[in-house]
């Protein structure tokens, strides 16, 4: 078998890059092991690896707690998104009704609005309500997303017409069109919406931070930052932590990373 030389180092090169991508992940695993007092030892590998910090994450802190609430969140918060996000798009799309693209440009705009600006309204609604320290006052502001029904629409919009016309001719209501004909047409596009909105709620911090008054509420990126203080952080229940609060997303991306390389094959062939 010959070896180009073009191929050695195409190959190489991508493992530079690699490198320095996963040094800090892998940083954190090592240092996860290690008990506090060589946290900041500068050997990368610990003398003594131990799994009491994760131990003690699990035992000793509402770790589990913050976990559940950011799964059930980030759960909730993806079905919403992937059904109102697409059911909106597929009209915006498919369905012709005055005014159309004004909505759409209208529901653009919103995303223009920095979301510290939001804060503010959301609190009081939520104070009004009497949704603080609730999920639902944690969940209401993602439900929907300006995004997913630009992503949407946009993978809508794809689809011939033709399609649709025959499912009318067979009997098919319009809801029956989208869902059975029109949603599983788009699913890389779908997988996609999926892991941006997971991620995005997984890792949200501020507004979890305001709503959320009782630690049992807490969010795994809130109740992490309760491992740093004024005297000091503690850096091994940190790093525990944030290896256990990763695991999530890997499983999501897993789940969803063969549908994204479909539609991405998909759309270069077309």
């Amino acid at each position: 078998m010959r070896v180009r030389p073009a191929a050695v180092l195409k190959y190489a090169f991508l493992v530079l890059a690699v490198v320095p991508m996963l040094f800090p992940f892998i940083w954190m695993v090592l240092t996860s092991l290690k008990p506090f007092g060589e946290v900041f030892s500068l050997d990368l590998l610990p003398s003594r690896p131990t799994l009491d910090n994760y131990v003690a994450l699990f035992s000793r802190t509402m770790f589990p707690r913050w976990f559940f609430n950011s799964l059930l969140v980030g759960g909730l918060t993806v079905a919403s998104v992937l059904f109102f996000d697409s059911l909106v798009g597929y009209t915006l799309a498919k369905l012709p009704f005055p005014g159309k693209n004004v909505v759409f440009v209208l529901i653009l705009s919103t995303m223009f609005v920095p979301t510290e600006m939001l804060v503010l309204p959301w609190y009081q609604m939520s104070a009004d309500y009497g949704w603080l320290d609730t999920y639902w006052g944690i969940l209401f502001p993602g439900i929907m997303t300006a995004f997913g029904v630009f992503l949407m629409r946009q993978a809508f919009s794809t689809l011939p017409d033709e399609l649709l016309d025959a499912g009318r001719i067979d009997g098919l209501s319009e809801f029956g069109l989208y869902w059975r004909i029109a949603l599983p047409l788009v699913k890389p596009s779908l997988a996609a919406l999926a892991i941006l909105t997971f991620i995005g709620n997984w890792n949200a911090y501020l507004w979890p931070l305001i709503v959320a008054e009782s630690r049992q509420m807490y969010t795994l990126p809130v109740g992490l930052s309760l491992f740093s203080g004024e005297v000091g952080a503690q850096w091994n229940m940190i790093t525990a932590g944030s290896a256990v609060a990763v695991i999530p997303m890997m499983i999501v991306f897993a789940i969803f990373q063969r549908q994204i390389i479909e539609g991405v094959v998909r759309s270069g062939l077309k």
